[in-house]
């Protein structure tokens, strides 16, 4: 997602959790039509983890806390649910901090959406998304507004009453600002002498990283900004993607595409070696490679990403098995975005493993409000012999 799109939530129970390379505190305020808390207890968080319809879940240090709400709990008169993200570090602020929000079923897990707020600097608390009620129907939207004065100028916003907290003894974190019309919640006393929990590592792949070092090679589920500090934004790239048979002397006919979505994650346009130019010429395919063999790309897509209209937001590149053979069959698939003017190569995905799927997702392109892209690598295996197949899964890996 990027700021300000949304989403229509097709299960009453969603779960949002925010992951960053630190540790961070996560809280959710239910808010009425006037976007003010009805008392101090409609402010959820880790001291105070349960209210009507929104409950706390901590990931213990070892995975992202997640605010979970069930639309079909909420009492009447709440319209909004706003999740926000705090650093548990006192002090710290989001620079060079990207957190990821991500919007679950809360019974099955499944991702409904990601977003990761771009432009990050001195902020030391962040609105991420708001869950809300749109004529009757409860929606996603991701919002990445920023406060620099913490968690407090967040829940003061809404209503909550808050009071400065006081001065943490040394070696002690600074709890989140607690309402004060209410009696304090105390945590539960932890076994005696059990040491400090150890701060939570990255999860594989979590994080941003941009093209300042030169050459990217991503993990799944790792993002790139395409920029480079002082230089422009890049305007033409090339995503090539190749792969080899598994079998010496077995050809193996994969077919790459691109599929292009709006704000909505509406479906716009499928770029394939059947239709090889799409969007005006701004997205064009190199045509179908039949076997596989030789060294190099095997199809090529060009993207000229200043001639793309503003309604494209989102582009997922995708491979096929038209004829079915899985990708248990294929060795050594990549995709490797590439400066179409220079043919420097910037971004590097190698698909480490495989799935007997006829399908896979290798990556997609995200267009930032700034006008920058994001491309993170995917990996994502379906069941899918052709690209018609793949634009209901790729919409939601949006």
């Amino acid at each position: 997602m990027t700021p300000g799109s949304n989403i229509p939530l097709p299960v009453a129970r969603v779960a949002v959790d925010v992951a960053a390379p630190v540790r961070l505190d996560v809280s959710g305020l239910l808010l009425t039509a006037d976007g003010k808390v009805r008392s101090d207890d409609d402010f959820i968080f880790y001291n105070q983890p349960t209210g009507p319809g929104v409950t706390y879940r901590s990931g213990a240090g070892t995975a992202p806390d997640a605010i979970i709400v069930d639309t079909s709990a909420l009492p009447p008169g709440i319209e909004k649910i706003v999740v926000t993200a705090s650093p548990d570090a006192a002090g710290q602020t989001f620079q060079g901090v990207e957190p990821t929000a991500t919007i679950r079923g809360a019974d099955d897990n499944s991702v409904l959406a990601t977003f990761t707020p771009p432009q990050l600097g001195a902020e030391t608390a962040l609105v991420v998304v708001e869950i809300y009620l749109r004529n009757g129907v409860w929606k996603a939207r991701a919002v990445g507004q920023g406060y620099a004065n913490g968690l407090a100028g967040i829940a003061t916003d809404f209503g909550v009453s808050v009071e400065e907290p006081a001065a943490a003894a040394p070696a002690q974190a600074v709890a989140p600002p607690r309402p004060t019309t209410q009696p304090p919640v105390t945590p539960p006393a932890p076994p005696m002498a059990a040491p400090p929990a150890p701060p939570a590592p990255p999860a594989p792949g979590a994080g941003k990283v941009n093209l300042d070092k030169g050459r990217v090679s991503l993990q799944k589920n790792q993002t790139v900004s395409l920029v480079k500090g002082g230089s422009p934004l890049l305007s033409q790239v090339k995503m090539g993607l190749g792969w080899e048979p598994a079998y010496r002397g077995k050809d193996i006919d994969l077919d790459a595409s691109v599929i292009a979505y709006g704000p909505q994650r509406n479906h716009i346009d499928s770029c394939y070696f059947g239709k090889l130019s799409i969007v005006n010429g701004a997205i064009k395919h190199s045509g179908d490679n039949l076997t596989g063999e030789g060294g190099g790309d095997d199809e090529v897509i060009t993207v000229d990403l200043g001639r793309l209209p503003q309604e494209v937001t989102g582009l997922v590149f995708t491979v096929n098995s038209f004829s079915g053979q899985k990708f248990t069959e294929v060795a050594k698939a990549y995709c490797r975005l590439l400066d179409a003017a220079t043919g420097e190569e910037l971004v590097r995905f190698d698909l480490t493993s495989a799935e007997p799927q006829t399908g896979v997702m290798m990556a997609k392109l995200i267009r930032q409000f700034t006008g920058e892209w994001d491309m993170t690598a995917m990996g994502d295996f379906v069941k899918a012999r052709t690209v018609r197949n793949m634009v209901k899964p790729a919409a939601q890996s949006l």
